[in-house]
């Protein structure tokens, strides 16, 4: 990315006018997380009313929608028995095994104590309807995909370089990948960036990155672009002001992943009032 391109001094309320996506910017986190919350709901109450099936790309991060979606899904009795979940990702320990369920960062524990278990019984999706990436065999999660019918919407954030789900640049000194090859990328083992490590201990460990799990298994890009419709919600602020901009308005570029889905007939971005500023420069306190 060029030191200081221009996108990066358009007026947040000037974005959309440029952007390669579709960009709604809402007031606050607390109205980013209702809108998620609500639009995930309608999916899936719309396509029980119609009698069809819900296949879901879910993140963890952001999770502020989560018990905002159980609530709605609670009061308005939406029940999840015809959804099947596929998350984006996991933690694994330097092996490449994933973290225990009990771990405190485990996507696959937050899921269940941070959404699933939420549901009132009775609305709550089977258990064998929940899908997460598996390092010891990692095409089961594509072709299980493929056998329900494909994805009809991926829901996820965007990482400080630009990774959605744990899809880190390639960047080597040895090797460049193609927009295209890296586009097709399937399920995979990912050592976590340094920048990922730093960024992710500040918010998870108190900023210890010992702490942290050093590396990732992530759905790819491939079954990512493949979804008929892509949701990425920008709830960072300050931190996330250039990746948003980076992400709406960027040439494609492996090091920015994100860029690799604006060509998509279905992608649409959501952000706050604050993440959407001009990144600023100065003495930070």
């Amino acid at each position: 990315m060029d030191k200081n391109p221009a996108y990066l001094d358009i007026p947040a309320e000037e974005l959309h006018l440029h952007s390669k996506v579709s960009l709604t910017i809402l007031p606050d986190l607390e109205s980013l997380y209702q809108h998620f919350a609500r639009f995930l709901a309608d999916e899936v109450k719309s396509n029980n009313q119609n009698g069809e099936l819900t296949r879901l790309i879910l993140p963890v991060g952001p999770i502020g929608q989560y018990p905002v979606l159980a609530q709605i899904c609670n009061q308005e009795r939406i029940s999840w028995k015809n959804v099947f979940t596929f998350n984006m990702d996991e933690y694994c320990d330097w092996q490449g095994r994933i973290v225990p369920p009990d771990h405190a960062l485990s996507f696959r524990g937050f899921m269940k104590h941070g959404f699933f278990d939420l549901l009132e019984p009775e609305l709550r999706l089977p258990e064998d309807q929940v899908h997460f990436p598996d390092p010891m065999n990692l095409d089961a999660i594509s072709e299980r995909i493929r056998e329900v019918g494909g994805i009809d919407t991926c829901y996820g954030g965007i990482g400080y370089h630009g990774h959605v789900a744990f899809n880190e640049p390639p960047i080597s000194r040895w090797y460049r990948l193609t927009v295209e090859e890296f586009r097709n990328s399937l399920t995979r083992i990912v050592p976590l960036a340094p920048e990922t490590v730093v960024m992710n201990s500040v918010r998870a460990t108190g900023g210890n990155p010992a702490a942290l799990p050093p590396m990732s298994v992530t759905l790819g890009m491939a079954d990512i672009y493949a979804s008929r419709r892509i949701r990425l919600y920008c709830q960072g602020g300050m931190w996330q002001r250039t990746v948003l901009r980076v992400a709406l308005l960027g040439d494609e570029d492996v090091d920015y992943p994100v860029t690799l889905l604006q060509g998509h007939s279905d992608i649409a971005v959501v952000t706050t009032q604050d993440t959407a500023q001009r990144p600023s420069v100065g003495v930070a306190a």
